[in-house]
C-alpha cells in the first residue's frame, strides 16, 4: 500500500510533476488543463525505466479532479493498477 504521505501536496503539484515508485511499478503525477479545468493525470508503468524513457503505450493513465479527494482517488487507482502491472 503507498502511503498518502508519500503523494506531493496539492500545491506542490500545481508547479511541479511528482514521481514516485512502489514495488516494481512507477508512477508520476501531474496537472493538467483539460477545457480550461485543472486536473490530476497520473500514469503508471513497469519498473526499470524512467517516464521519458518508457515507451508511451507501456504507461496507463487516468485523469483526476485536482483535489484532495482527487489525490485519494489517484491512490486507490494507483493501488488497483499495481496489483495488474506487477503480477
Amino acid at each position: 500500500m503507498i502511503n498518502p504521505k508519500d503523494i506531493a501536496s496539492l500545491p506542490f503539484l500545481k508547479k511541479s510533476p511528482y514521481t514516485g515508485s512502489f514495488r516494481g511499478m512507477r508512477y508520476r503525477i501531474q496537472k493538467e488543463v483539460v477545457e480550461e479545468k485543472l486536473h490530476l493525470k497520473v500514469f503508471a508503468w513497469k519498473e526499470p525505466f524512467s517516464f521519458d524513457k518508457t515507451p508511451d503505450e507501456e504507461k496507463v493513465s487516468e485523469l483526476f479532479d485536482f483535489s484532495d479527494d482527487g489525490l485519494k482517488d489517484i491512490l486507490e487507482w494507483l493501488e488497483k493498477t499495481h496489483a495488474l502491472l506487477i503480477q
